[in-house]
């Protein structure tokens, strides 16, 4: 099967979301303390606000790849096993009878890639942890912790059918509500208390529940993602804008029964805990209900059909900017929290500038990791961290 560049382009995509919305916020010093962000530069928080799809992007991406890698992966081995006509090099199977199962070897084999890989990935979380302790605590949990441990889970998610799968979506909805309810998580959840290792339960409880971007409900993303990827290695591409049309439904309905809850007595009972937490939607999901998540869903399959879309309707360039973003998104992750966060506090640089001249740094940022990720593809992003989760992963 031959590599889906608009896959690449959409994470490239993401890449620029959470860069401009992270540096929209690190740059920046508000003109008036006392007021609202949104109220001083509407325009600015808007396109700032594109980056809350980032990481249910990447999260998705993450679900999408892992099939793809266990179908690749186990065609190579039966190909090795049994060698016979070159495989078709297109999204859809070649014609004639399904290939049989793996041999179990070949299934361990795979499994330990897998979880070596989310392993791996679960350690660059742990290693940003470390170089960023303005932001995370040693047990804080971000989107790399999330997509590292829904990977070194994938032996387990592979197996299940489906149907299992999209039905997985609504029972984590439903422990999440239940979760935080149990643990009496707060309406809105700042930055001191996803690093608050304190807590009882400690880093498990940031892991589960109240990190940034919790195993509850984060995990549905990644697993809708493992089904997407079952979709598009059997050329079923519409079932994508079905699913997104599906989740847009539902988020709009949680919608319609927030704003009930409040003008309707006898709806009265959604304000109270537990429901509340079923059907609240705001902007912030630190911590994230069903219905926000359901929208971003939405959102990121909406992007998704787009450019599957482009990428049928006509070849995408392998050296397109998108995509060279998309192939170092990783190493971006890593440099641009790194620098712009952590070391930009003694250099003056943290929240120092007006909303234009931190909007022109933005620009620059973005054209420099363009220019720079176009000279790496020569030498195929040798060194940066994609490279070395290769390696470290298998």
């Amino acid at each position: 099967m031959h590599r889906l560049l608009s896959l690449d382009a959409l994470r490239g995509v993401a890449v620029i979301f959470m860069m401009e919305q992270h540096l929209g916020v690190w740059l920046w010093e508000p003109e008036h303390p006392g007021r609202s962000a949104i109220s001083q530069a509407p325009g600015y928080m808007a396109i700032n606000g594109l980056g809350g799809l980032a990481a249910p992007t990447f999260i998705t991406l993450a679900g999408v790849g892992c099939s793809l890698l266990v179908s690749a992966n186990l065609a190579s081995r039966r190909a090795a096993s049994d060698p016979g006509p070159a495989p078709t090099p297109a999204l859809t199977p070649a014609p004639g009878p399904a290939p049989g199962p793996a041999s179990p070897r070949a299934s361990r084999s795979l499994d330990l890639t897998l979880v070596r890989r989310g392993l791996a990935l679960l350690g660059f979380g742990y290693l940003l942890n470390y170089l960023t302790p303005s932001w995370f605590s040693a047990g804080s949990w971000f989107v790399l912790h999330m997509m590292g441990f829904a990977i070194a889970t994938a032996p387990l998610w592979r197996r299940l059918p489906t149907p299992a799968l999209l039905a997985a979506e609504a029972l984590i909805f439903a422990a999440s509500v239940a979760v935080q309810s149990w643990l009496a998580t707060p309406r809105l959840l700042d930055n001191s208390r996803m690093r608050d290792l304190e807590l009882p339960g400690g880093a498990l409880r940031l892991a589960l529940a109240e990190g940034q971007f919790p195993i509850l409900p984060w995990l549905a993303l990644f697993l809708i993602g493992v089904v997407i990827g079952r979709w598009l290695l059997t050329d079923q591409h519409q079932r994508v804008g079905a699913l997104c049309r599906a989740c847009l439904l539902a988020g709009l309905a949680l919608v319609a029964l927030d704003f009930a809850a409040t003008q309707t007595p006898a709806l009265e009972f959604l304000q109270r805990d537990p429901w509340w937490r079923l059907v609240r939607v705001r902007t912030s999901f630190f911590p994230a209900g069903p219905g926000i998540v359901l929208l971003l869903q939405a959102g990121v399959l909406l992007m998704l059909t787009i450019a599957l879309h482009i990428e049928r309707s006509r070849e995408l360039d392998p050296r397109g900017w998108l995509v060279c973003l998309g192939r170092a998104s990783l190493t971006l992750l890593l440099l641009h929290v790194v620098l712009f966060r952590e070391i930009s506090r003694p250099l003056g640089a943290w929240q120092a500038f007006d909303r234009y001249t931190s909007l022109a740094i933005i620009i620059a940022w973005i054209a420099l990791c363009v220019l720079l990720c176009r000279l790496w593809q020569r030498i195929g992003y040798r060194y940066g961290a994609e490279w070395l989760l290769r390696r470290l992963g298998g």
